[in-house]
């Protein structure tokens, strides 16, 4: 490992660090996403009963708040449940719409580093030319600056390509998880919505 870092060159230090930086967003992702976390399942069922049992409060509203994401926005119907059903409507979307932007945390940064991987390989490929091209000279080639220049432009690309395909496919994974959350818990505040405003039993 340490004869190919070696033999890549200083275009390969960059290349590392977006792969250590994808490799930590990746693993956070994973964790953060996880449906059960995000979406717990009888969340809604509990919070209707709360309410049917004890009506809306601030406290009642503070204990989802503090249980999850979707809770965060059960908790935004719950403070409004006296209001209108556009004003409590309002509110939820609003607080959906933070909670959505929360979970979009580092996709954008992931998003990135699959994109400009596959150029910081190039770069490190045109290194490589440029080293190969000096190893020629009036007297001759130098063997050993030659493949030194090989080197660089094959490792380099290589490794662009290699952090660039899965932090690609996991960035695309975690945009349609982050859609499919975001749809779940919008059906679930409807249903809360209609439940306070007489609606739906």
């Amino acid at each position: 490992m340490f004869e190919i870092i070696r033999a890549a060159g200083w275009p390969i230090w960059p290349l590392l660090l977006a792969s250590i930086i994808a490799v930590a967003l990746i693993i956070e992702r994973l964790i953060a996403l996880r449906r059960t976390r995000v979406v717990p399942a009888g969340l809604l069922q509990r919070a209707l009963s709360e309410y049917r049992q004890r009506g809306a409060s601030d406290a009642l509203a503070m204990e989802f708040e503090k249980h999850s994401p979707l809770g965060r926005v059960l908790a935004a119907g719950l403070r409004n449940a006296n209001a209108s059903r556009e004003a409590t409507k309002e509110a939820i979307e609003e607080t959906g719409r933070a909670v959505t932007h929360e979970l979009e945390t580092y996709l954008t940064t992931l998003g990135t580093i699959a994109s400009i991987a596959p150029l910081m390989g190039l770069f490190g490929t045109v290194v490589g030319m440029i080293e190969i091209f000096s190893s020629q000279s009036p007297t001759g080639s130098n063997p050993a600056q030659l493949a030194s220049g090989i080197a660089i432009a094959l490792y380099n690309t290589g490794l662009g390509l290699v952090i660039a395909i899965p932090s690609m496919i996991f960035w695309r994974h975690f945009r349609a998880l982050v859609d499919s959350l975001v749809i779940d818990m919008e059906q679930q505040a409807i249903r809360l919505v209609e439940v306070i405003h007489g609606n739906r039993a």
